[in-house]
């Protein structure tokens, strides 16, 4: 099993910074990409940013030019810079995880996929 753990929300001023952070710990597993999502309530999940192994990073059209996202391969981590932020950016945000892990019963890896468990970030106006 692969577990994330997700850091870094709170409540930040209407042009304010945070930065997330999210680690993947587990057995025997391979990251394949790691990413960011967020849900407004009443909204659906939206992806706001995605890393995949050797890609380019993905940004979501509303977060382009304030938000960086960035892994640390060695330490399984993916973080997310936001900067500029705005009331709109209040949100849960979840991390996601898409990797291989091995699995005994066939003695290969399989793929799997993973959330955190959210992370709530405000921002006032």
């Amino acid at each position: 099993q692969v577990r994330l753990v997700e850091s870094g929300g709170g409540l930040v001023q209407a042009g304010g910074s945070l930065r997330l952070s999210c680690v993947a710990s587990g057995m025997y597993f391979k990251i394949e990409s790691m990413g960011w999502h967020r849900q407004a309530p009443g909204k659906q999940r939206e992806l706001v940013a995605e890393l995949a192994n050797e890609g380019v990073p993905q940004y979501a059209d509303s977060v382009k030019g304030r938000f960086t996202i960035s892994r640390d391969n060695a330490k399984n981590t993916v973080y997310l810079e936001m900067s500029s932020l705005k009331p709109e950016d209040t949100a849960v945000y979840y991390c996601s995880a898409q990797y291989s892990i091995f699995a005994e019963d066939v003695g290969d890896y399989r793929p799997g996929a993973k959330w955190g468990q959210g992370t709530q970030v405000t921002v006032s106006s």
